[in-house]
């Protein structure tokens, strides 16, 4: 008979076992609670070049919300016109953190949930 050996908790994702760090563990639990907003940003030359386009996805459903999606699509050209006003481009991970915290603060006033917020800015 063999000896036992002592061992903690393993998680099997896909072909890898226990090669899961505890950022994605949290980032996972929190999509799944919380889920997550894209925000979509078409900027040419310093300027919008249209709407943001706003993606939910676990987060609220986008038909039954059209009034939350237009007031987050709102907040996020707010910011973008405030960073863009003195005709300077600030760099990209400035607006995409000022758009992070916006939004971050306006979900959680509404509905007092946290989802992830993915900034995405589309050079065109």
């Amino acid at each position: 008979m063999a000896d036992t050996v002592q061992s903690g908790v393993g998680y099997v994702d896909g072909l890898g076992v226990c090669d899961i760090g505890n950022i994605v563990l949290s980032e996972r639990k929190t999509l799944s609670q919380d889920g997550i907003i894209i925000a979509i940003l078409p900027i040419s030359h310093g300027q919008m070049v249209s709407k943001p386009e706003i993606l939910s996805r676990g987060f609220v459903y986008i038909r039954e919300a059209g009034d939350l999606m237009d007031e987050l699509n709102g907040v996020v050209t707010k910011v973008i016109k405030e960073l863009l006003a003195d005709g300077k481009t600030p760099d990209w991970n400035t607006i995409k953190t000022k758009i992070r915290d916006s939004l971050g603060d306006f979900v959680f006033k509404k509905t007092k949930r946290k989802p992830i917020i993915l900034p995405i800015i589309i050079e065109v």
